[in-house]
């Protein structure tokens, strides 16, 4: 292993170290993302002339394609930073935990924050700009704090399975709780069940302004937790030996991948298994130092949104299929195929 490649997550992949290709992978990276940009502003569920396209990105919005063109592009700012914010969130908890099956949808967390948000918007009549992003990231946090208990209960401690099992679990639970809310309150019934797909479809930029600042501060200190996830990989004790703050890094790392996962739910609704994903697969490619692994979780989960986006609007024209089915349709075998081949304890 290169001296600047971190231990993997335990009963991770082990690729081989890649020094000289990680600026590679990067200007691939941005390359792909680019031309997932542009294929988001210009394709859609309906047909666009090119005139129009190019008059829309001019800034005309007059005729109804030309419209449409134009309402495209908060949507991909939408997609872009919430797939980053997944991508990173996921790769964090995968580091802080140790464990290749942590993902915010598989641990549950998006569906507390996602019970949080419904259960503000039911008796508290709270909006986006003023403390529903709050509402969901303390819904995300006192989540993520519950499920990691359960799954450290026993022999073993916090092992994969139990607590992938334990998230499945508590979202099960956290589902029926937010239709217990809903189902008193026909006035929003509408609203939150096409919410709690998952989908950027109404992105606007009064809807992306209020969450950037959550999703600034999430990944400043996911970002600051590199070096600190490359020593928690080793394990706590040579962790604390070689001089890290075991339990301090952990916070901040837990911490930022919270304000992560929470604020995107409260935006987009639960959208599952691109933390899961593209972790994995940038791993593959970058190796497991969390100084470049962080990074390219961003990147790749902007790009897997962005690109689920775009196929969810050709799949089903004139209609469209809403992105959190379409990452649930690619997430869902990955996830089968990490525990198959983990072959993680059984409890």
């Amino acid at each position: 292993m290169a001296a600047t490649d971190a231990p993997p997550v335990p009963g991770a992949a082990h690729p081989r170290p890649r020094t000289r290709g990680k600026p590679f992978w990067l200007l691939g990276a941005l390359v792909v993302l680019v031309a997932l940009m542009f294929a988001s502003i210009t394709i859609g569920s309906r047909e666009v002339s090119w005139p129009d396209i190019v008059a829309a990105l001019s800034g005309s919005a007059e005729g109804f394609d030309q419209s449409a063109v134009a309402k495209r592009i908060p949507r991909t700012l939408l997609g872009l930073v919430a797939g980053a914010a997944l991508g990173l969130s996921g790769a964090v908890m995968q580091g802080v935990t140790r464990n290749p099956l942590a993902d915010p949808g598989i641990l549950g967390v998006n569906m507390g924050a996602s019970l949080a948000v419904v259960t503000g918007l039911a008796y508290f009549g709270l909006e986006l700009a003023t403390g529903l992003i709050w509402v969901a990231i303390l819904g995300a946090g006192a989540t993520a704090v519950f499920v990691y208990a359960i799954g450290s209960l026993g022999r073993g401690g916090a092992a994969p399975l139990k607590l992938a099992l334990a998230g499945a679990a508590t979202s099960a639970a956290l589902a029926s709780f937010v239709r217990a809310v809903v189902l008193p309150r026909a006035d929003i019934a509408d609203e939150v069940q096409s919410w709690q797909i998952g989908g950027i479809g109404g992105g606007t930029f009064d809807l992306i302004a209020p969450v950037l600042p959550f999703i600034a501060v999430g990944t400043a200190l996911c970002l600051l937790s590199a070096h600190g996830l490359d020593l928690l990989a080793l394990g706590d004790d040579l962790a604390a030996g070689l001089g890290a703050h075991v339990a301090a890094a952990r916070a901040m790392a837990s911490l930022g991948a919270v304000v992560l996962c929470g604020a995107t739910t409260a935006v987009t609704g639960p959208i599952g298994f691109v933390g899961l994903v593209v972790p994995h697969v940038c791993r593959l490619l970058v190796g497991v130092d969390h100084r470049w692994l962080l990074p390219f979780s961003a990147l790749g989960g902007a790009a897997l949104l962005t690109a689920a986006d775009v196929v969810g609007r050709i799949a089903a024209r004139p209609g469209e299929i809403d992105v959190g089915i379409v990452t649930a349709l690619i997430g869902a075998p990955f996830f089968i195929y990490i525990v198959r081949r983990q072959k993680v304890r059984s409890l």
